[in-house]
């Protein structure tokens, strides 16, 4: 399936995407050396990938799988609502979010890890 242009990698997201990707969060960082070069059950990761005005942490368009990593941030009242807005967008558009706390990443990768398979080929 060819992905829409007007709803993936939008050119106006395109300098944010790329700085984003020159700065990963630590758990960011960590997570991707699992996921790229289709290291996960051989699926294609992308990192900062842009769906419709989002720009999420990693995707897999095999699965329609998004990834997100939240840092203490995405704990105040605010960032949780707007989060929940935002899977809600996502959700509505066909995807699955997973996301995860930075912490997880480090202290129970196999459980993250088993968590992202288990939602393939769903």
């Amino acid at each position: 399936m060819k992905r829409n242009q007007k709803t993936h990698d939008k050119p106006e997201l395109k300098k944010y995407r790329k700085d984003l990707r020159k700065n990963l969060t630590s758990s960011e960082a960590f997570l991707w050396t699992y996921l790229q070069k289709k290291k996960l059950e051989g699926r294609k990761f992308r990192r900062q990938h842009s769906i419709h005005n989002f720009i999420v942490d990693f995707y897999c368009a095999e699965e329609k799988l998004v990834i997100e990593l939240d840092g203490e941030y995405h704990n105040t009242p605010h960032q949780m609502e707007k989060d929940k807005k935002r899977d809600k967008t996502l959700n509505d558009m066909g995807f699955t979010v997973l996301r995860f706390e930075n912490q997880m990443v480090f202290n129970a990768l196999p459980s993250v890890l088993k968590e992202i398979t288990d939602h393939f080929n769903r």
